[in-house]
């Protein structure tokens, strides 16, 4: 990848890497905010749920809109309602304030996640663009590993609120960045403007494509996995293993480790092997490591070693899944990459909202319900592979 597009690149995970800071860092203080809060775990996990509800929906609003006005305009708009969410989050003297706060939080910063993608769009295509989206994810898997970190950091001298505190301080650098460093990436003339017609004709090209349905459910599936794993990592490494939370922000950050050092290798592998056939083993590595997780949990081998070890093995495959995945289902789209983006990035946040919601029937907060939760998101991500990568047309690449 020229330098030019990496450094680009690396501004993008920046930007990026805003709404899953926000997400990650606040982990730690879920038991603190249903104390303060005077409410339940469960009340306090309506703060994770709204949030990500609220992100998948959004991403509809600023994928049209970057199409329509350009790239930089709805990066501000998003980043400057995330500030002043942010500020709200803080100040919130209930649980209601606080939902909605987080769901406006959410309504920001999802532009960071639809528009980015739209520009590398812009910018290249195919292997390139995976390597893009790699180096992107250089700056997004980082977070999983700092944020909770950062978060106990902040717990140590001051509270929850504190935590809002320093997102907002991120937000007011993210404005910076894309004021100062972001070009414009559509040009006048390859704008769309907004129009419910075309959205729609749009939309339906896009579910109507078999190819497109499938990659973005296996990114759909993966990240739902990582979604159950926010619900439940801090109850089950606090209360099953004892960690305390910055021992949960640790472990938090080994898991994480897999999923970084793959994405790296998403670009080069699918220039020497093809993306079809990348996926299509990264999907299968992640599913059967999943499900021999599960099988460990239910047969009381779940151990704090072995948890760490098997997330960090399957997500270590999940990191070649989701940058290819994002590449593939958009490259055949290139006229309609901000619907894409944000049609697919809505599909992927609901199907994470509802695993949540599904495995919740399953969940008891111990390590065993956790790791089959997971198992069953690895199994359906398999099977979205099956139906969209084809083994024949996998190997044939």
């Amino acid at each position: 990848m020229r330098d030019p597009l990496f450094r680009m690149a690396l501004v993008l995970g920046l930007l990026s890497a805003v709404g899953p800071f926000a997400i990650d860092m606040y982990l730690p203080a879920l038991p603190q905010v249903a104390h303060d809060l005077g409410t339940t775990e469960a009340g306090a996990g309506l703060t994770l749920t709204a949030y990500f509800l609220t992100f998948g929906v959004a991403q509809m609003i600023w994928g049209p809109m970057a199409d329509a006005i350009g790239r930089r305009k709805p990066l501000l708009i998003g980043v400057a309602i995330f500030l002043a969410a942010s500020v709200l989050a803080a100040l919130a003297p209930d649980l209601g304030t606080l939902v909605a706060a987080r769901a406006l939080q959410a309504l920001g910063a999802a532009t960071l996640m639809a528009v980015p993608r739209a520009v590398i769009r812009d910018m290249a295509s195919g292997p390139e663009a995976a390597r893009m989206m790699a180096a992107i994810m250089i700056v997004i898997s980082v977070s999983p590993m700092l944020a909770p970190i950062t978060g106990s950091l902040v717990l140590a001298f001051g509270t929850w609120r504190e935590i809002f505190g320093v997102l907002a301080a991120a937000s007011v650098v993210s404005l910076l960045l894309i004021t100062l460093v972001l070009p414009e990436t559509l040009q006048p003339e390859d704008r769309r403007p907004v129009r419910v017609s075309a959205l729609l004709a749009g939309a339906k090209r896009l579910l109507g494509d078999r190819r497109f349905m499938g990659l973005t459910m296996i990114g759909g599936f993966g990240m739902a996995s990582f979604f159950v794993f926010l619900a439940t990592g801090a109850f089950v490494y606090t209360r099953e293993f004892g960690l305390s939370p910055t021992g949960f922000s640790v472990a938090f950050a080994i898991n994480a480790v897999g999923f970084f050092g793959a994405s790296q290798l998403a670009g080069r592998l699918s220039a020497r092997f093809g993306m079809q056939r990348v996926i299509a083993v990264a999907v299968a590595g992640f599913g059967a490591s999943t499900v021999l997780l599960a099988i460990l949990g239910w047969a009381g081998l779940a151990s704090l070693v072995v948890v760490v070890a098997g997330l960090l093995i399957a997500n270590a495959f999940l990191g070649l899944v989701i940058p290819t995945a994002m590449v593939m289902a958009m490259d055949p789209h290139p006229d309609i990459a901000g619907l894409a983006s944000s049609l697919g990035g809505t599909i992927q946040m609901l199907t994470g909202g509802v695993m949540i919601v599904v495995t919740g029937l399953l969940l008891d907060n111990s390590a065993a319900s956790m790791t089959a939760a997971i198992a069953l998101c690895g199994v359906l991500a398999w099977l979205a592979a099956v139906l969209s990568v084809p083994r024949r047309e996998a190997l044939a690449s």
